[in-house]
């Protein structure tokens, strides 16, 4: 990804600190938000996603939608759609799933392994990167849209505070 509004930040991380950091960006996600989320297998993406939820105020389970591709979350401010491209065999399959109808700017979508989906995926305006696993991991971010640098500043000010 290449463009203007591509800057990156990053920090090192425990389970809590991974809490907080996504705590910090459900305070400031609005609709139409789209993330990208990426990381190798077991560095936390879900774990991400459902630390967002809960900070969202998410009581019930969250499910990881490896098998089901796509788990959506009604909320109080905006449905969360939480998307898993790993075992996609084409990007094209999104298209079969309506990928266009989860976009529809009154929803919050989060995107595991976005490059399985290229091509059908809407361009994000924050890219989140975990790297490792266990009590430590890298946590880095990438502001990809005016939207994403206003997420990208609450990420700046709870990493600051970490």
């Amino acid at each position: 990804m290449t463009g203007r509004w591509m800057t990156e930040r990053g920090l090192r991380v425990d389970e809590a600190g991974l809490e907080a950091m996504a705590g910090a960006l459900a305070r400031v996600l609005e609709p139409g938000t789209v993330l990208f989320l990426q990381g190798d297998l077991g560095a936390g993406k879900t774990t991400f996603v459902r630390a967002l939820l809960r900070a969202l105020g998410w009581q019930q389970a969250v499910k990881s939608p490896t098998y089901t591709i796509v788990e959506s979350y009604p909320l109080a401010q905006f449905t969360l759609h939480h998307f898993d491209c790993y075992r996609l065999a084409d990007p094209q399959e999104l298209q079969l799933l309506g990928i266009r109808d989860y976009f529809d700017g009154d929803s919050v979508v989060a995107v595991e392994w976005p490059d399985k989906g290229a091509g059908y995926l809407s361009t994000p305006d924050l890219v989140v990167a975990l790297e490792g696993s266990g009590a430590s991991r890298q946590l880095q971010w990438q502001a990809c849209s005016k939207r994403g640098e206003r997420l990208q500043k609450a990420f700046d000010c709870a990493g600051k505070a970490r």
